[in-house]
């Protein structure tokens, strides 16, 4: 492997912002300060003015692959997600066939040690009747076990009590929820079918997957989790109903639950249905403008853990379709650090809590080993931004296999001009200088 020294950046790191150098070797960080080694051979990347940030680790993403490539595949996906500083993901069940044994799980890892340009790992999926393979999960090798408390893209909705009690009770590593009521959806859809019949706008979807639906479901995970103290982290929080069960009085490694807010809904509201239609359409919704600014408060305040994409494409002619037969999901995963910096322009959050929540907390949150910050020892998974160049969202420049992303058009303060994945150089300013160089994830539990 190549070795590199990076110089005259600025380090954005561990709550602290200043100027530094960096060698790599090896795949590794191993010298982080004012004045590096040189050695011969190396290659220098002078990153004045720039920053220097921990890759972004982006905790849920839907890459597709297998059965819906169509859509999208675990390359073309993780492709985009480097090009805009996402150096590892975690990947969910919810591919055909769905990731509910041993088998299909190595399936999709096997896929990702072949294609993957992100450092990767992927969801055991849980089911109302697969516990006895849920169990069998290697802990120190997969990022958690998925569990559908309200039914989204595919088929895996659990809603058995006893199975849901089962596996809180049982499961002794990480569980990963969606939650949302579904009684209480199929009610509201029962409702406004009734009202608009085969023509609803989109702007009713936070209407059908309302607040309460939010709340239920989401009170229901945290009881069993508390009642058997089972790791739990609740997935896209979208409601300001639901935050008060979420702590900030004790450090993110003390807590057994916790939360992910993701970028779509920090940046969308419900105004945005008018405009946008189905192309914001996804579970659960995007709501009004007070849940948002409640999310932010929470974010700021850490009863908000992480942040994610929740990336979930589907065709341009899939989204085209009238609301109720129109899949729910939209692009993300090349412009979630591009979206967060924008807000830490805007005064929004500082660039210290960006890195935080996008890096440190999801390292911190799964026991990723050795990734997710700037520290001798670690694995280079880094990213360099340029604050003086813009990056507009064009056709052209959109990485997604979909082609389309509800940013069309809009232009961010900054622009990604490397990102290295595992000690490797994979993109810089615009081209991709390796066709793939992601490595498995390894837990510390």
């Amino acid at each position: 492997m190549a070795s590199y020294r990076i110089l005259n950046a600025q380090l954005i790191n561990e709550g602290k912002t200043q100027h530094a150098d960096l060698r790599i070797d090896n795949g590794f960080i191993t010298e982080v300060g004012q004045h590096v080694s040189a050695k011969p051979g190396d290659q220098v990347i002078d990153a004045a003015g720039q920053y220097l940030l921990p890759g972004v680790i982006d905790d849920q993403v839907h890459f597709r692959e297998p059965g819906l490539t169509h859509k999208a595949t675990i390359r073309s996906e993780s492709r985009a997600g480097v090009a805009g500083g996402v150096t590892t993901f975690m990947e969910m069940p919810n591919t055909t066939p769905n990731a509910l044994t041993q088998q299909l799980l190595q399936d999709k890892y096997d896929i990702a040690a072949a294609t993957a340009f992100g450092n990767y790992s992927f969801f055991m999926g849980a089911s109302n009747n697969n516990l006895d393979e849920v169990l069998r999960t290697d802990a120190s090798a997969v990022c958690g076990v998925k569990v559908f408390m309200g039914s989204s893209t595919g088929n895996m909705l659990v809603d058995n009590e006893q199975t849901l009690d089962a596996l809180f009770r049982e499961c002794p590593m990480l569980i990963a929820t969606h939650c949302e009521d579904e009684t209480t959806v199929r009610a509201n859809v029962e409702r406004y079918k009734a009202e608009y019949g085969d023509n609803a706008p989109a702007w009713i979807h936070p209407l059908v997957r309302d607040e309460q639906a939010c709340l239920i479901s989401s009170s229901m995970a945290v009881a069993l989790a508390q009642k058997h103290n089972t790791r739990l982290h609740i997935l896209h929080l979208t409601t300001a109903d639901e935050l008060s069960l979420f702590r900030n009085d004790i450090p993110l490694a003390q807590k057994r639950i916790t939360a992910e807010v993701c970028v779509h809904h920090l940046h969308f509201t419900a105004d945005d249905y008018e405009r946008l239609g189905n192309q914001i359409k996804c579970n659960p919704a995007i709501k009004a403008a007070h849940h948002r600014d409640a999310l932010w408060t929470a974010l700021l305040d850490d009863r908000l853990d992480i942040i994610a994409t929740d990336h979930a494409p589907h065709t341009w002619d899939e989204k085209q379709q009238p609301y109720w037969q129109a899949p729910s999901g939209l692009p993300l995963v090349q412009h979630p650090l591009l979206l967060m910096l924008e807000s830490a322009r805007q005064g929004k959050l500082p660039l210290e809590k960006v890195v935080e929540k996008m890096a440190h907390a999801p390292a911190d949150c799964f026991q990723i080993d050795r990734r997710g910050y700037v520290r001798e020892g670690y694995w280079a998974d880094l990213v360099l931004v340029d604050p003086n160049q813009q990056t507009t969202v064009t056709p052209e420049s959109i990485l997604y296999q979909c082609a389309w992303s509800p940013l069309l058009g809009d232009t961010f303060s900054h622009r990604i001009t490397h990102t290295f994945v595992s000690g490797e150089l994979v993109y810089e300013n615009g081209q991709f200088q390796t066709e793939k160089s992601g490595q498995r994830l390894a837990f510390v539990r």
